[in-house]
């Protein structure tokens, strides 16, 4: 699977409550959480002023704090199709693959991809690109059985897939 898209830089230590503050919590509709992605972070104008098919990419511990599930399902569903980051907390690592969001650890591309550039991430490959500037970058690269649960959305729609004989 490849995806290509424009570059919404951060820092480090961006935590479940800079990407979906909790005061937004009391709901459980993606789309609502979606509106207010990334609210409290460097970029609280994300929710407004990104395109769908725009790539997340950050520095070190994506992802640290509370064990919300609501982070990467308000990433995923405003339409952020991949997160680039130096690495993620461990919790955020199991739910972005649990609900089918891609996520990539590429340190040296991290470093060298700025705000505005655009990328290409090749999930299959573990490879990522800079358009902006031709070059490119090895990253983590998940094993079959999370490329397979990527690929079917997520581990509840692949354990769907397994039960009926088509995984």
């Amino acid at each position: 699977m490849v995806i290509r898209g424009k570059v919404w830089k951060f820092g480090d230590n961006v935590d479940t409550d800079q990407i979906i503050p909790a005061r937004y919590l009391n709901t459980s509709d993606p789309k609502e959480l979606a509106k207010h992605v990334m609210e409290d972070s460097e970029h609280p104008d994300f929710a407004q002023k990104h395109n769908p098919g725009d790539i997340i990419v950050a520095g070190k511990n994506f992802g640290s704090g509370s064990s919300r599930e609501h982070a990467p399902i308000a990433i995923k569903y405003a339409g952020v199709p991949v997160v680039i980051a130096k690495s993620f907390a461990r919790i955020f690592f199991r739910n972005a693959i649990n609900i089918g969001l891609p996520i990539v650890e590429a340190p040296e591309a991290v470093d060298e991809i700025n705000h505005g550039d655009e990328v290409e991430v090749d999930l299959d490959k573990g490879i990522v690109r800079n358009l902006t500037t031709g070059k490119e970058y090895t990253a983590t690269k998940f094993p079959n059985e999370l490329q397979a649960i990527l690929k079917a959305g997520g581990l509840m729609e692949y354990a769907k897939q397994k039960l009926r004989g088509n995984a």
